[in-house]
């Protein structure tokens, strides 16, 4: 049964309304607001409030979340568990950084030392690349010569040219892979160090 706004005080203040009833208030979805001791079937999963004897609202219930709303609201929850992970890790670090390491010159120390092996490993593969794009360069020169004289390019000496080229391929992926590495270490470091100085700060 639901009743009006005009009918509310009466239903109150009627002695059939015993002190054990209930009664509940909602809006439809028009804006109106309505009154009674049952809420229809649709309006269960709406915000309503349940009402005492007085008409004082004791409880009320929010309106349940649409699946778009417990999306966005289970996104914002992983978002504020992954907020929570990082700071963790940084905490983490930072005692880590401050164990390890008795100044900030201790860590560019550590930084550079890695750097030069890496740098060192670069400047190999970039000697191996050179040497043998020097054997290729005069290998093909050969071959030319021999062309040019109307003789037949022996087969060892393409398939010499051929494995110049296959270690020039690989020495090249094995530098760009040092490269990459390096960067890596700059950038470890130079966050190691800014939270380091805010770890000691702290």
């Amino acid at each position: 049964m639901r009743y009006t706004l005009l009918t509310l005080s009466v239903l109150l203040l009627s002695s059939s309304f015993s002190a054990q009833a209930k009664m509940y208030k909602w809006v439809d979805e028009n804006g109106q607001m309505h009154f009674g001791d049952k809420i229809p079937q649709k309006y269960l999963v709406k915000a309503h409030d349940e009402l005492d004897e007085n008409g004082n609202e004791v409880a009320h219930k929010k309106a349940e979340k649409t699946a778009q709303e417990k999306a966005e609201a289970k996104r914002l929850e992983e978002q504020r568990k992954q907020a929570l992970l990082e700071e963790e890790k940084k905490k983490k670090l930072d005692r880590v950084l401050l164990d390890a390491y008795d100044s900030e010159h201790d860590l560019i120390v550590a930084r550079d030392s890695r750097l030069d092996a890496v740098t060192t490993q670069i400047q190999l593969s970039e000697a191996i690349i050179r040497q043998s794009n020097e054997k290729i360069k005069s290998m093909e020169q050969q071959v030319a010569e021999i062309k040019a004289s109307g003789r037949k390019v022996p087969a060892n000496l393409n398939k010499s040219i051929e494995i110049e080229k296959q270690q020039v391929a690989s020495q090249t992926r094995v530098m760009m892979s040092h490269k990459k590495r390096r960067d890596e270490i700059s950038e470890k470091y130079d966050g190691y160090i800014v939270r380091y100085r805010e770890a000691r700060a702290n």
